[in-house]
């Protein structure tokens, strides 16, 4: 057994795809499928159960086979962080995966402020409306809207953020005023695809206007953040994101409001990387200095000094 053929395993197992594997590894897929039989071969077992239909999927013994493989993994790239003195330089690559609102507009400028600071260091961002897996390696760092029930994270609070209903100034004047609750049943919404809803902390329009007419739905928040913008219907919005356009107006601030929580997390092996380190902690004092903008009392986003 060696670590390439350990390397190898980790990328089939993580894509479920021989092909998928090779294309991040750089090399034929021949090779990992090679490397793959020779790995099985020297613990004498089948860890993929191989099909057309699913691909290489874990066995039993490939499934605790993969948890050793990947606290390996981790000693093995803090081993190579400390040896080639990138720990000192603060260099190398990391990748953050965090929910859409939140990763495009407070985390993607955050981030090209870190970046600034620590040129030595390159950065990728995944704002995507859905759970990042750490298990796969997506990324070293995740922010969600749920904490981690189980696993071997290292994770903390990063903050709670408000969502207000809004829209534009041309919806209101052109529509029924609102000056109750009671008046929000006149008007038309927003919102989510309800059957491909990624987690529950998403469902709040029904509890704010019961049986809302919505009129258009998306998976994703940035979407229904533009649809808002054309004038035709309210929608439910992060503050961190309405706030900061003047053509949104909040309505009924002090009535209707929603807090939701957002978790940071990573590998608990990571912990001992003073790059993932440094980024753990300018992301959580960043989101402690910007506490006014995620609960709607400030339309600015702010930067550490």
């Amino acid at each position: 057994m060696d670590w390439d053929g350990i390397r190898y395993f980790l990328e089939v197992a993580r894509t479920q795809r021989v092909s998928a594997a090779a294309r991040r590894l750089g090399v034929q897929h021949t090779t990992v499928s090679r490397r793959i039989h020779l790995l099985e071969q020297s613990l004498n077992t089948v860890l993929f159960n191989k099909s057309k239909a699913s691909g290489y999927t874990l066995t039993e013994d490939g499934q605790r086979f993969f948890a050793h493989a990947e606290r390996i993994e981790s000693a093995m790239l803090n081993a190579q962080e400390e040896v080639s003195g990138q720990a000192a330089a603060l260099s190398g690559h990391l990748r953050v995966g965090a929910t859409e609102g939140f990763g495009c507009h407070v985390l993607a400028p955050l981030l090209v402020d870190f970046e600034r600071r620590f040129p030595e260091i390159t950065l990728d961002l995944m704002p995507v409306p859905r759970f990042i897996s750490l298990s796969k390696r997506e990324a070293d760092i995740a922010i969600s809207l749920e904490q981690p029930q189980r696993g071997p994270y290292l994770c903390t609070l990063l903050g709670e953020y408000a969502l207000r209903l809004y829209g534009t100034q041309e919806y209101l004047e052109s529509r029924p005023p609102i000056h109750s609750q009671e008046d929000l049943r006149e008007h038309r919404y927003i919102g989510y695809v309800e059957e491909l809803l990624f987690s529950d902390h998403l469902r709040y329009l029904d509890d704010i206007v019961s049986a809302a007419n919505v009129g258009f739905r998306s998976t994703s928040v940035i979407a229904q953040y533009h649809a808002a913008l054309q004038g035709n219907a309210l929608a439910i919005l992060p503050c961190f994101m309405a706030e900061q356009d003047p053509r949104m107006v909040a309505i009924l601030p002090q009535e209707i409001q929603v807090t939701r929580r957002f978790w940071m997390y990573c590998h608990e092996d990571l912990r001992q990387s003073r790059r993932v380190m440094t980024l753990w902690d300018f992301i959580k004092r960043s989101a402690e200095l910007n506490r006014p903008l995620l609960a709607g009392d400030s339309p600015r986003l702010q930067y550490l000094p």
